[in-house]
């Protein structure tokens, strides 16, 4: 597409949670601090909230790639599953070979076993359930009873819960308060600063090969931050139509005009910035540049 015209090796500004493109802002690198400590202090729930589009599953997996050895993790990206359904989930995780109509005394223990061979080897297991706030609470009550699997120096398994501000709500429920008694360390992942945006284009940018100084101006970063609010997601998504317009009309600058235009083609783009009438004649023109610059 883009990439040999602006001098990249690769896309910048994908959606994918590609980890070598994990941007340690103050409030990412804080989150992943907290959740290394609180990993090798053994505690037993652990959990982080953000908003959509804030980097939660980024994070997940940058934090699952850090721990090193002495871990063994296990990832599960859909939670919403009965109690069972997860427990078969986990154990698929932990590689652990079951029979095909094994009942629920003999899963857990099978379970247990392997988390105990597990620790037996020196090694820690933690468990990653991202979009966390799908979990049924029956699933939760679950989870929680799991934990209460230790020997007489730690858990057995440890849980991290990844999810968007309904799992607080939702771990208010007077029926799964226990859980929420456990979880003893937790951190809310917000957007990025005003800064904190401008470092992150020029990090993915030099990650995907850029060696340029500067392939989005000064206002185009402005315009970029009122249009996304910081959230990273958006973020990427403008940038990466930015760059396709300003490659359909030859330009080696990304200017505001050219993420003004992608914000009009976005949905969740803040617009209100942008003159009301003039909105018709952008958007058409953001369409038809968009598409020429894919077919170019």
């Amino acid at each position: 597409m883009y990439a040999a015209h602006f001098g990249l090796r690769e896309l910048p500004f994908g959606i994918t949670p590609d980890t070598s493109f994990f941007f340690g802002s103050p409030r990412s690198q804080e989150a992943l601090n907290t959740l290394l400590v609180a990993a090798r202090s053994g505690e037993g729930f652990i959990k982080i909230t953000g908003e959509v589009g804030t980097g939660k599953t980024l994070l997940c997996r940058k934090f699952m790639a850090t721990l090193g050895e002495g871990f063994v993790t296990a990832y599960i990206p859909n939670p919403y599953l009965e109690p069972r359904t997860l427990m078969l989930a986990l154990a698929d995780e932990l590689e652990i070979v079951l029979e095909r109509d094994v009942d629920q005394h003999q899963l857990l223990k099978a379970i247990n076993l392997r988390l105990l061979e597990l620790a037996g080897q020196g090694l820690q297991t933690v468990l990653c359930l991202d979009e966390a706030q799908a979990i049924p609470v029956e699933s939760l009550e679950a989870l929680r009873l799991l934990t209460n699997l230790e020997t007489e120096k730690r858990k057995l398994l440890q849980i991290v819960l990844f999810g968007q501000p309904e799992l607080n709500r939702k771990l208010e429920l007077q029926q799964i308060r226990q859980l929420a008694q456990r979880i003893t360390f937790h951190y809310h992942l917000g957007p990025l600063s005003r800064d904190d945006l401008d470092y992150y284009v020029a990090h993915r940018l030099r990650v995907a090969g850029f060696t340029g100084a500067r392939l989005f101006s000064r206002a185009a970063i402005r315009r970029l931050y009122k249009a996304s609010g910081g959230v990273p997601r958006l973020v990427n998504i403008l940038a990466h139509k930015a760059l396709m317009l300003a490659y359909g009309q030859g330009r080696q600058l990304v200017g505001a005009g050219h993420v003004g235009t992608a914000a009009l083609d976005t949905v969740g783009a803040r617009r209100s910035y942008l003159p009301a009438l003039a909105v018709g004649g952008l958007l058409a023109s953001a369409v038809a540049g968009i598409a020429w610059a894919f077919v170019r």
